[in-house]
């Protein structure tokens, strides 16, 4: 072989030697990485070029919409609840619109409670039975899964206890009452007890029972708005109506209410002839006020003053119930009912679809294939404008 030929062909087989010789010294070099290369620190990350066609979004993504909790209580024709009913009984439309069911239950949910107990000088005479009334939140009203809390309000909102299941600490609370001063800040406490519930877990039924007159002055929480609050929290209301004319029949009472024109139980005008005079009758002479429709009303214009049974409209708005009170022994009473009607409470559960996102939704829940049922549950919720 030609001496050049000859050399060539040596540097070359050199190379080709040398390169070997590197790739197995560095395995690095040898193999093809494992996954899409990292960028090297502070270089910029080449991007896909203008005009190219982008990745379709995924069309399965939606905006998550809170569960809402519609409490439903029925009873037949005599006035005795409806324990028997199945999910398939229920059909629950928001905005008209058919809702389908995510969650159905009938009284076995656990239970979270604010107890909003009146401690006015106003009802001086009612703490007797107000500090007798604890046992009976305990034992007909939580039960053995429930927990409690408890909130005094006169010219101030006081949290005499935290949330507990410890009947004893509940019952040491109500039973310790203090009478307090004239003042009634009944939608500051209501306000109060809103807030403490939202943050209970959305696995237990939240609920507010309130012992009171339905008389607010000084608070600065308007109905309206406290309402909006508990309808989106599923929050619950009751109410014992206390009676401002049981305690002056019991005693001496300092009131900022204005007296009476006439002597409890007399009339300011002469009846209508051939009609006997009873509340009930002037009631319906003065026009009856549609108590749910008020409610609507108030939740949609929360700035408005609510000069008429506010507590009534509280419950219509929530789906529980007003019980108004003359005597003690009503008061037991009332909570004893109220305690048997929360377990026997059906909650049905759903996401709203295919309703506007904001402003009022109405709530209608419908039980077929039974009649001569009466159905109550809340008439709806206020979604605020996004960024209102």
């Amino acid at each position: 072989m030609h001496p050049i030929a000859r050399g060539l062909k040596i540097g070359l087989l050199a190379a080709i030697f040398a390169g070997f010789a590197l790739l197995a010294g560095n395995p690095a070099l040898a193999q093809a990485p494992s996954g899409p290369i990292a960028p090297t620190p502070g270089q910029a990350i080449q991007k896909q070029p203008q005009g190219a066609p982008q990745k379709p979004l995924d069309q399965s993504i939606r905006v998550r919409v809170n569960l809402v909790n519609t409490p439903v209580v029925v009873r037949d024709a005599r006035g005795e609840l409806v324990l028997d009913l199945l999910e398939n009984n229920f059909r629950v439309f928001d905005n008209g619109v058919q809702q389908r069911l995510e969650g159905f239950d009938m009284g076995s949910g656990p239970l979270s409670v604010v107890i909003v107990m009146e401690t006015s000088s106003r009802i001086q005479a009612l703490f007797p039975a107000l500090r007798r009334t604890g046992i009976l939140f305990t034992e007909t009203v939580m039960g053995e899964t429930g927990d409690a809390a408890v909130i005094g309000y006169d010219d101030q909102v006081n949290h005499l206890q935290d949330f507990t299941s410890d009947h004893d600490a509940i019952e040491k609370s109500i039973t310790n009452l203090n009478q307090g001063t004239s003042g009634t800040r009944l939608y500051d406490a209501l306000s109060s007890a809103v807030k403490m519930l939202q943050n209970r877990p959305e696995s237990r039924r939240r609920v507010i029972i309130t012992v009171a007159e339905a008389v607010d002055s000084g608070s600065e929480e308007k109905l309206g708005q406290v309402l909006r609050d508990a309808q989106l929290a599923n929050i619950t209301i009751y109410s014992v109506g206390l009676s401002t004319t049981a305690a002056e029949m019991r005693g001496d009472q300092k009131s900022g209410a204005p007296p009476s024109a006439t002597p409890p139980g007399v009339f300011g005008r002469p009846p209508i002839p051939g009609t006997p005079q009873t509340p009930t009758t002037e009631e319906q002479r003065s026009g009856t006020i549609d108590v749910m429709a008020l409610a609507v009303w108030v939740v949609q214009h929360v700035e408005a003053a609510v000069k008429e049974r506010p507590l009534e409209v509280a419950t219509a708005a929530t789906g529980g119930r007003y019980q108004s009170t003359v005597k003690d022994a009503s008061i037991e009473k009332a909570i004893d009912q109220i305690g048997g009607e929360l377990h026997a409470q059906y909650t049905l559960s759903y996401r709203p679809n295919g309703t506007n996102a904001s402003g009022y939704h109405e709530i209608r829940v419908q039980v077929v294939d039974r009649r001569n049922l009466t159905v109550r549950s809340r008439p709806g919720y206020y979604l605020s404008p996004p960024g209102a």
